[in-house]
């Protein structure tokens, strides 16, 4: 029965959409936290069961704000960095978009969110000739109709990089990652000329994009961008000082393996 509801709820792109959009909102250990403080309003004032909710929410926040814990979880599942040096030269470098905010207004200009080191970082291997021609994929990521796509706001940024438009491919359609790579496939056919690729992508996102593009017979070389993790250290406060920004990072964390695991069932990577 499982097996049918998440068969039925992949079928449909707009299903699949709207499904991704409710487990971000389910992940996010900040709704947890909620979550079992209301549990603890609901039970009888200074019964058992009030302080199990309440302990439970406390060690939620005593793991959840540790920076070393959620680091360290980090260096383990992102992809680490290439030098520059390492990155044999490619036909062209594959850009995943994700990093604007169309929310924002006045609409007259490009909002950058975080993550926008995939620009740069495209830029740069293109700047440093690793990459002759850049292909941007992403349509648009709100639930509703929007403006441009966000293909179309990064190849805006480009060109005022002076990267020329003949350089620039787009591919605006896709709405997740498995149509980034279903995409781009389709649009490769009508450049028979590119052969080679480099993807660059949030080294979070790095396994999920590589295993999707390898599922429909792509395989670019991964250049990681956007890290959340930090180098490893040994200070006191790296393992004991309490850091807010912890939550947001476990937040990022438990969605992308949740969407790696889904993808897996699913059979996109």
């Amino acid at each position: 029965m499982t097996q049918r509801i998440f068969a039925f709820l992949t079928s449909s792109p707009t299903l699949f959409f709207l499904l991704s959009k409710t487990l971000d909102f389910v992940l996010l250990p900040a709704v947890w936290l909620v979550a079992l403080l209301l549990g603890a309003l609901a039970c009888q004032p200074s019964g058992r069961n009030q302080r199990r909710w309440l302990q439970a929410a406390a060690l939620l926040v005593l793991l959840g704000t540790n920076n070393a814990l959620v680091n360290e979880a980090l260096l383990a599942w992102e992809r680490p960095p290439v030098a520059l040096a390492a990155v044999a030269p490619a036909d062209a470098v594959v850009l995943l978009t994700g990093i604007t905010s169309g929310s924002k207004s006045p609409h007259d200009r490009v909002y950058l969110q975080h993550g926008a080191d995939r620009l740069t970082h495209a830029l740069w291997l293109y700047r440093a000739g690793r990459a002759r021609r850049i292909i941007i994929t992403g349509g648009s990521g709100a639930v509703f109709s929007a403006g441009n796509t966000e293909a179309q706001d990064l190849a805006t940024l480009l060109r005022l990089a002076a990267v020329p438009a003949a350089d620039i491919l787009l591919e605006e359609r896709s709405r997740n990652t498995r149509e980034n790579a279903k995409f781009t496939k389709e649009l490769l056919a009508q450049h028979a000329n590119i052969k080679s690729l480099v993807l660059v992508t949030s080294a979070f996102h790095q396994r999920r994009a590589i295993g999707c593009f390898a599922k429909v017979g792509l395989h670019p070389q991964p250049f990681s961008a956007d890290f959340y993790s930090t180098n490893r250290s040994w200070a006191p406060d790296y393992w004991l000082v309490p850091d807010i920004d912890a939550l947001s990072r476990w937040s990022l964390l438990l969605h992308e393996m949740a969407g790696y695991v889904v993808y897996k069932v699913a059979g996109y990577c």
